[in-house]
């Protein structure tokens, strides 16, 4: 923004910044707009009023404050040669007299200002309470919040202090602190549906996730680790439990059909959020189960089928096509696919090798790789073991 301040004898033109939403700003932002001059009104914080909106009276008259700057804020919120600048911070001015330059730095407020109505119903359910800064630290306000009632502009903000530590620790990026804090507040399917934001197998990394977030939270330094692993697999059977389990919204179908190799996963994610946007995706799976290593990887012991296949179904509820027994093979399979009108095609194919030890016998007989052996038993092949098992 800058400040050209040129003036002639019969009009005034070009912009004013004032920095400072109090009543010494307001007023000379009125004083400046009125008298033709194009108003930047640039506030630190989330709304215009300054310290004079904290206080009950003022000296010495022991008049309500509130009562007294409240046409100033109307006023100044309305005034078509005022621009309002909140959550901003001036990082340096350049140039000289009538003519300057500024850079201002504009912090997100994780609100559409356009269509926020101030009705209040997000702060009736914002499970996270903070302390308020506009009272001093002495009564607290919710994550998302108003500084005060006659606030201008009158939309919401949030605050939103960096990534947590256990979010940042989680492969899917998943908002522990947010779904952690929804249960704790017994909004499980509120829950449930922030973590599918990002994962749709919750009730199966609720079982078999090695759950890196846990090493990293802040509430060790406490005492103990949230269980996180737990909570996410307790929100996913609640609600399952409950009958009220329920698919997003979905985009209107676009036509667009996209081809996945692999049900995996990777296959299956990419399925699903596809679908979401409006996609037609298909899964093409060679084996005769759905799931990949979640279904032939992992015993049941550690991960029930029931419980994956009923992630698998949800899956499908949402619009997405799976095949088993449908291998892609062959030099022109991609173009085969690109034929039947799927537009794009995403390889998910897995990891289904093992890796050798690379120690002598272990091509004998009787020596099964781990994978393969575990595939058999998934898939309830046999499997020829000695009596004596290393």
């Amino acid at each position: 923004m800058s400040d050209n301040g040129k003036r002639t004898n019969t009009h005034k033109i070009g912009a004013v910044m004032v920095v400072g939403g109090g009543i010494c700003g307001m007023q000379a932002s009125l004083d400046l707009a009125s008298s033709g001059f194009k108003v930047y009104l640039v506030e630190e914080t989330t709304s215009i009023g300054g310290r004079m909106a904290q206080l009950d009276k003022t000296f010495p008259t022991n008049d309500c404050s509130m009562c007294m700057i409240s046409p100033k804020l109307i006023e100044v919120g309305r005034h078509p040669n005022i621009e309002i600048i909140t959550n901003a911070e001036v990082l340096a001015v350049e140039g000289e007299e009538g003519n300057f330059r500024a850079r201002v730095h504009k912090k997100p407020r994780f609100i559409d200002m356009t269509k926020c109505s101030s009705c209040g119903d997000c702060l009736e359910v914002c499970p996270v309470s903070l302390a308020s800064e506009f009272e001093e630290g002495l009564a607290m306000r919710k994550a998302i919040f108003k500084r005060y009632p006659q606030a201008i502009p009158s939309a919401v903000a949030i605050s939103k202090k960096g990534t947590s530590p256990c979010k940042a620790a989680c492969p899917a990026h998943i908002s522990v602190q947010g779904y952690t804090a929804l249960i704790a507040q017994g909004k499980y399917k509120e829950a449930l549906d922030l973590i599918r934001e990002e994962n749709p197998f919750p009730a199966v990394c609720g079982r078999v996730c090695t759950h890196p977030c846990e090493t990293e939270c802040t509430r060790s330094k406490v005492d103990e680790a949230i269980s996180i692993c737990q909570l996410k697999r307790f929100a996913a059977d609640e609600v399952k439990a409950s009958g009220k389990d329920s698919p997003p919204d979905r985009l209107p179908k676009n036509g667009r059909r996209v081809a996945i190799v692999g049900s995996g996963p990777a296959g299956l994610s990419a399925a699903y959020y596809l679908a979401l946007w409006g996609y037609e995706p298909t899964v093409f799976e060679s084996l005769p189960v759905a799931g990949g290593m979640m279904a032939v990887g992992i015993p049941s012991y550690r991960l029930d089928k029931g419980v994956l296949n009923a992630e698998i179904d949800f899956i499908k509820s949402v619009g997405v096509e799976i095949r088993i027994n449908s291998p892609i093979k062959g030099a022109s399979a991609i173009n085969d696919l690109q034929t039947q009108g799927y537009e794009a095609v995403f390889l998910a194919v897995g990891a289904y090798r093992n890796n050798p030890m690379g120690v002598e016998g272990e091509d004998l007989t009787g020596v099964i790789p781990a994978i393969d052996f575990l595939r058999e038993v998934n898939l309830g092949k046999p499997v020829q073991v000695g009596k004596k098992v290393v």
